[in-house]
Parts: C-alpha cells; structure tokens; sequence
C-alpha cells in the first residue's frame, strides 16, 4: 500500500517546480509539501505518507495525531490493501486520530485497470460510509481524479472551522500560506 499511495501522491506533486516541493524520506514515512489555491485561498499542504506497511503502524500512528484530513488508499485490484483497511488502518485511525472532526477519505486506485477489478465500486461506498469518509476513485498511472481527491479533501476541510482553528505545527498541519509582502489582506484574521 505504501507503494501505491507514494505513486498516488507524487501524481499530484510532478507537476510543480522543484522549489515547491521539500521531500525528505525517514522511517517509513515520506513528507512532501504542495502550495495549491483553492477558494480563492493560498495554501501550503503538508503530506504525510505514511507507509501501508504492518511494520511501520508503531511509527505511524503518531503522524495521525493532529491530522486535519487522512486518505486511506487501496488497490482495486488487490483484496488485500482493502481488507488491511477495516481491519487494520480505519481501527488505527480512529484510536490515534485526535481531531474529532477531521476529514477521512479513501481512494480505490488503478481503476485504469477495470478488468483485473477485484473490489468493487459498491463495496468501497459502502465502506466509507461506515466509516464516515469521503469516497473517490482514481488511477494514479492515467492521473484520473487523482487532483480531484486532494481538492475534495481540501474544501472540506476548509469547510470545517474547528480543523483550522488549532495552532502548532504538529496539531496544524495544514495551514494557509502567508500573504507574500506588499499583498493587500482582507478578512477578520
């Protein structure tokens, strides 16, 4: 899974010139930072890749304390990375996860690859309603929808005040961009 969601993410993130991007790669977990404007609002977004692998869940549930939004990424073609998720990843969030309204949202990925499908379309909505998330579906290899996933996650956080109201850069993770010098603000804050 850890594979997937790494090819997921850096999708997203080729686009941008170098100077946008810090990558830094420690202990199973990759950090990436993408500046985006959404809503007419400049923001910095910090990505934390953690890996999908049972040997780095010590090490990763600490990166879920504090997150204002969390993907869970499985593969449509691979039962498993969907099983691990109810079985493993949502239980770990859950316990881990300290804002009580943060964002979650799972990704079926490579659904460029229908006819070796073996998780349904159905079974994933299903699962993200008991669990409360935001459902996509996507092919990182095509990009089909693979902004789209970040972008949903984003409005709604941006949606829920109490998820920006924090501060701290490890309780806030996802904070707006500051106005660069000589721009006119406007706003109560």
């Amino acid at each position: 899974m850890h594979i997937e969601f790494s090819f997921f993410t850096s999708r997203l993130l080729t686009d941008l010139p170098p100077s946008f991007l810090l990558f830094l790669f420690f202990a199973g977990v990759d950090f990436k930072v993408k500046f985006v404007s959404l809503g007419g609002k400049k923001l910095k977004l910090a990505i934390w890749d953690t890996a999908g692998q049972e040997r780095f869940r010590t090490l990763t549930s600490s990166y879920y304390r504090g997150a204002q939004g969390i993907i869970m990424v499985y593969d449509v073609t691979r039962r498993d990375t969907f099983t691990n998720l109810s079985d493993i990843w949502a239980k770990e969030i859950d316990l881990y996860s300290t804002n009580q309204d943060c964002i979650k949202m799972l990704v079926g990925n490579k659904v460029d690859k229908e006819k070796d499908r073996v998780v349904s379309k159905k079974e994933g909505i299903d699962f993200a309603r008991e669990y409360g998330c935001l459902f996509i579906e996507c092919s990182a290899k095509t990009r089909i929808n693979v902004e789209q996933c970040f972008e949903e996650l984003v409005l709604k956080i941006l949606e829920s005040p109490t998820l920006l109201a924090g501060s701290g850069a490890k309780k806030n993770i996802f904070k707006q961009k500051a106005p660069e010098a000589g721009a006119s603000t406007s706003g109560c804050c």
